[in-house]
């Protein structure tokens, strides 16, 4: 009697594991890909004439896209220059972004703090070296630090030069367009150009005549409004359309997303739901 009750629990466990190894298989099967999300690894800014503002992503700029991305069955692998823990822009986690709504705020606060690797993600090094190819997209997020590490980053230009060259979805939004600078030659000879108050000369830019929008400069004068006689060190928009892309805006706020190619890109924080509907739109026509 206790042997036929082993064997029948024996029986038992081998299928709940073979039941829980096919859920395991069609869930890995049921996933649409991968999708690799650049962020900056620095939190505090540079600013005109030595001073600095604290600063990192925001927080509806890249939790809100990011959970669209998930719920529609994209797995996010996050990456930072450093390998670290990216952080939020304190500015950013306020109701007024997620048309005031406070609970859709700690919402995607507590989805961001539950994505796999935001405490410690993947370097470039790391993310270059295991490959490319694997992955569906790839998503920039806003706030101010991309222009910190990502606009004049060679890797990121390796990183961009991929997916431009296969055409697969490429979105940034707000500040993240500034990290496709890195897309050209000599990116940082061309930032330091554009610090220096001249005419920045691109490098065989990979998306030179492309459409595409960032933080718009009326939108950068207000947010220099909110600092303490404080300005940046040159202007994003200004700096996209010297390197060559072909610049469309909207008024102040209005959200505003421009599409050309394989390149996605928003205007401003309010941009956030278009942007993760017109990346998903790219993402599920190349998987179906």
């Amino acid at each position: 009697m206790r042997k036929s009750s082993s064997i029948l629990s024996l029986a038992i466990i081998a299928g709940l594991s073979q039941s829980a190894y096919a859920a395991d298989a069609q869930s890995s099967k049921a996933s649409k890909g991968e999708v690799l999300v650049l962020l900056s690894s620095e939190n505090v800014m540079q600013l005109a004439e030595g001073k600095t503002e604290p600063t990192g992503y925001y927080l509806n700029e890249f939790g809100v896209p990011a959970k669209a991305l998930v719920d529609a069955g994209y797995k996010l692998v996050l990456a930072t220059p450093k390998g670290n823990a990216p952080s939020v822009d304190k500015k950013s986690v306020i109701p007024h972004y997620f048309d005031g709504g406070e609970s859709q705020m700690r919402d995607i606060q507590t989805f961001v703090a539950s994505i796999d690797g935001i405490n410690d993600t993947l370097s470039l090094n790391e993310v270059i070296a295991q490959g490319l190819d694997e992955f569906e997209g790839v998503f920039i997020p806003g706030g101010h630090a991309p222009l910190i590490d990502l606009a004049n980053n060679p890797q990121v230009g390796e990183i961009l030069s991929h997916f431009h060259s296969e055409g697969k979805p490429t979105a940034a939004i707000c500040h993240g367009p500034i990290a496709l600078l890195s897309g050209q030659s000599n990116p940082k000879a061309f930032e330091l150009a554009l610090k220096s108050g001249e005419q920045a000369t691109p490098d065989n830019w990979i998306y030179d005549g492309y459409k595409m929008t960032i933080f718009s400069t009326p939108e950068e004068e207000y947010f220099e409004s909110t600092l303490d006689d404080a300005t940046l060190q040159y202007y994003p928009a200004d700096a996209m359309a010297q390197a060559g892309g072909s610049m469309e805006y909207k008024e102040m706020w209005a959200p505003n997303v421009v599409v050309d190619r394989e390149l996605i890109t928003g205007q401003n924080p309010f941009s956030d739901e278009l942007l993760a509907e017109k990346l998903l739109q790219q993402l599920n026509s190349q998987t179906n």
